[in-house]
């Protein structure tokens, strides 16, 4: 199978592209490298360095003609969206509406989209949340997420493009950027093993459901195969606070390091967890790994990198 992944430089999608070749499909990358690394790329796949806005992006799609698209190149900066909203709809909105236009003229047949199971809902009223509740987003990011998937609905029933829009927990694992679109996962991973000081936003009770990457890869891969059309769940259906994150990463690394609380963050969500039913329903799909092995595999990751950045 042709696919096209977007934004394949970065963490989550340079994970997918490698499975989707070990899986023996030929695949196309296509990044800016605004906030991936070109060490991310497969070297089995053809590398576009382009911006998914830009109208060269025709050339890519008249080229491969890929069968599927696997769209996570965006804006991932919630904080950003808020600061500058108009930015956040050009890349995540209107950069997926030219993938779609060209994608339509060059034979594509499915995209894989990545949502959002957290700024999607807002402010959520059950605990975890179903796909049927509400999309109430209070961030521009989620609102282009929403919109995403409404349009990926329009392209299905106009042009029989059939979609998945994955709507993802808190993703976290090896080559998650600490100064790019991070959680605290890899910020913490980060500072404690160089020694510094890691700032917990507010109180530290906040909770978010964590999945790791790995579990991603197998979603996607189902969702591949699955003539599923329309919004799914990934998460664990497990809170976790933040406290708790800093504490077994502290533990996991040998740190002693002090709790140390600074402000809390203007208009954070306080809880956010998603139901996973009917992921496990329509992809046969549930997460495997644990949070404490996840976090032991990050870590692990992270332990590397700093480790070789100091012997230079």
């Amino acid at each position: 199978m042709r696919i096209l992944a977007t934004g394949a430089a970065g963490f989550i999608a340079s994970h997918l592209a490698d499975a989707f070749i070990a899986g023996g499909h030929e695949v196309s990358i296509l990044d800016d490298l605004s906030s991936g690394r070109r060490e991310n790329v497969n070297p089995k796949a053809r590398f576009y360095q382009l911006d998914i806005q830009e109208p060269a992006v025709a050339e890519v799609f008249e080229r491969e003609r890929p069968e599927v698209l696997c769209h996570h190149a965006a804006q991932m900066d919630v904080r950003r969206s808020v600061l500058d909203p108009g930015f956040d709809a050009r890349v995540n909105i209107l950069g997926l509406i030219n993938l779609m236009e060209h994608g339509r003229r060059h034979g594509l047949k499915r995209v894989l989209l990545a949502s959002t199971g957290g700024a999607i809902y807002g402010e959520q009223e059950t605990f975890p949340a179903p796909e049927t509740h509400p999309t109430q987003p209070v961030s521009p990011y989620g609102v282009g997420k929403l919109a995403s998937e409404r349009y990926l609905f329009f392209y299905f029933v106009t042009y029989g493009i059939s979609y998945a829009a994955l709507r993802y927990a808190n993703v976290y694992g090896p080559r998650q950027n600490p100064h790019g679109e991070a959680g605290v996962v890899a910020i913490f991973c980060e500072k404690l093993l160089r020694g510094e000081q890691p700032i917990i936003n507010g109180d530290g009770t906040q909770t978010r459901d964590y999945v790791y990457v790995g579990d991603l890869v197998r979603a996607n891969l189902a969702a591949l195969g699955s003539d599923f059309v329309g919004a799914v769940n990934l998460g664990t259906g497990i809170e976790t606070d933040v406290n708790t994150i800093f504490r077994l990463l502290a533990r996991l690394c040998g740190s002693s390091v002090a709790e140390l609380h600074g402000p809390a963050k203007p208009g954070e969500q306080r809880r956010s967890v998603i139901d996973n039913a009917l992921a496990r329903r329509v992809l046969g799909w549930q997460p495997q790994v644990s949070l404490e092995d996840g976090l032991r595999e990050t870590m692990a990751f992270f332990r590397a990198r700093v480790g070789s950045k100091t012997e230079r």
